[in-house]
């Protein structure tokens, strides 16, 4: 419980600071200092080693490099709850898990509503379908002990699946042109990965120095650099024997070590890199079309429809119980928070619109929009919702 409360905490916290990252990136984008943010994203990082050469802009070393670290606390975080957490178990996961599911089907399928005729905009379907876990926890916290800690804990474990199918819909539909060389290098470094695990190794160090080599490789194929990230986590020891023969979690160790780093720095950097809006180019005109319609919808009446539906129907057929201490008033308003997307969804935008001008910046506006929708409804609901006793 201890883990679970200082997981709650940590990403409460980090929720506060993406709102003022945001809040920061849009004065900027939308003041005389616009040019100066926008020299900021496009600042040259080059890394050279022999002939090994990597040259990206901060902006696409956010995002492709910055963020696999996230993925990778998200892989132990899966890992860990599946083994010995909140989805070690099929009661456990049972709502959660449906909730997850219908969070994802129902936005997709309002967002395809709108765009299944536009093969540009099509590619963007799953953008309405992530969670932000943080965002929703941080406005969980405002509620203090309104909300019972069995809630938070659903609201954690929906969205530890709702990444994970991220992760399973990022490695399937987000991939480009593959490079074969670079595929079986990152096959061979996985290769090495997984052996390291069945020898038993421990030393953190073995696998950060081989993950290396692998998210360099897979950077290099086409397929999308944060996954190298997940792969790692997964061939993480939960336990093992350090060199005196104590018991310890290497996997365990290093998702705290990460924690901070990616709760304080890397989140709130991602979304100051990426939310930063020129809302004066945007009209209301604009708003109304296709895409930002089906992000908007997607995230306040999909993810609310499909979370709070899926497990009422699961609840009533007996495959699943209401968390502890809730109701269904509150249960629907955590629903409602599901609906905010923002680090993920704008991070999907990013995979699924590679030139961020294709829509002038409205896909980004309706993920901001759709998730304060979402975030302002789900509170008031849960603020004056009534607590089973």
């Amino acid at each position: 419980m201890k883990l679970i409360e200082e997981f709650i905490e940590k990403e409460s916290t980090s929720g506060i600071l993406l709102i003022f990252a945001t809040i920061l990136a849009l004065l900027l984008s939308n003041s005389f200092l616009a040019g100066a943010y926008q020299a900021f994203l496009h600042i040259p990082v080059e890394v050279r080693v022999g002939p090994l050469h990597l040259d990206k802009s901060l902006y696409h070393w956010v995002n492709d490099g910055l963020m696999a670290i996230f993925f990778l606390l998200i892989g132990l975080e899966v890992k860990r709850e599946i083994i010995e957490g909140h989805l070690s178990s099929l009661s456990q996961v049972a709502l959660p898990g449906v909730a997850a599911i219908g969070g994802m089907v129902v936005p997709a399928a309002i967002y395809l509503m709108f765009n299944i005729n536009d093969p540009v905009a099509v590619s963007g379907w799953a953008i309405p379908t992530a969670t932000d876990i943080a965002f929703a926890l941080g406005i969980l916290s405002l509620l203090g002990n309104r909300v019972p800690v069995s809630l938070k804990i659903f609201l954690m474990a929906l969205a530890i699946i709702d990444d994970l199918g991220a992760i399973v819909i990022i490695a399937l539909f987000y991939t480009t042109e593959l490079s074969t060389l670079s595929i079986a290098v990152a096959a061979a470094a996985l290769t090495v990965l997984i052996t390291l695990n069945k020898l038993g190794v421990t030393k953190k160090a073995a696998y950060f120095i081989v993950g290396t080599i692998l998210w360099i490789s897979v950077l290099k194929s086409g397929v999308h650099a944060t996954l190298a990230g997940v792969a790692l986590a997964f061939t993480i020891p939960l336990t093992g024997k350090d060199e005196y023969g104590k018991i310890f979690s290497p996997l365990k160790e290093i998702e705290h070590g990460l924690h901070f780093w990616v709760a304080f720095f890397i989140l709130p950097l991602f979304a100051f890199v990426n939310a930063g809006v020129d809302i004066t180019q945007i009209s209301l005109s604009q708003m109304s079309g296709a895409v930002p319609m089906g992000i908007m919808l997607g995230l306040f009446a999909g993810k609310q429809l499909g979370v709070f539906g899926f497990s009422f129907i699961a609840i009533k057929l007996g495959l699943a119980k209401l968390p502890e201490g809730s109701g269904w008033a509150q249960l629907y308003g955590v629903s409602l928070l599901t609906g905010i997307g923002f680090t993920m969804s704008l991070f999907i935008t990013s995979l699924a619109f590679v030139d961020d001008s294709v829509f002038q910046y409205t896909d980004k506006l309706a993920i901001l929009i759709g998730s304060l929708i979402a975030g302002v409804m789900g509170y008031l609901v849960l603020r004056f919702s009534k607590t089973v006793v």
